[in-house]
């Protein structure tokens, strides 16, 4: 039960990093904010909360198993995670507006 419940946190993180990676990026700030482009310091944040989130995502991995296993099922996780985001991005980008709820909106 705790390995499931560390591989469901380590796919939330690979999601909520992958967004927040997106999200630093202005045509996607844009698609679900409105305005465009992101403040800068915004931009740098969710570029650095997104590495992290993504590397937390691999250390929950890596809790679970073995390195070369952990490795491989974090790569799936990006996987899923990418694939997840990309259709929410094509059709309800506004979904992923509380992944930065607590950001200003203008530049």
């Amino acid at each position: 039960m705790r390995d499931a419940l560390l591989l469901a946190a380590a796919q939330a993180a690979a999601l909520i990093g992958l967004g927040w990676l997106a999200l630093a990026m202005d045509a996607h700030w844009e698609q679900v904010r409105g305005s465009w482009p992101p403040p800068p310091r915004a931009a740098v944040l969710l570029r650095v909360l997104g590495a992290a989130a993504l590397a937390g995502s691999l250390a929950l991995c890596l809790a679970v198993d073995h390195a070369s296993m952990a490795v491989l099922v974090w790569v799936m996780a990006l996987a899923a995670a990418a694939l997840v985001l990309a259709f929410t991005l094509a059709w309800r980008p506004r979904a992923l507006g509380p992944l930065i709820a607590w950001l200003p909106h203008g530049g």
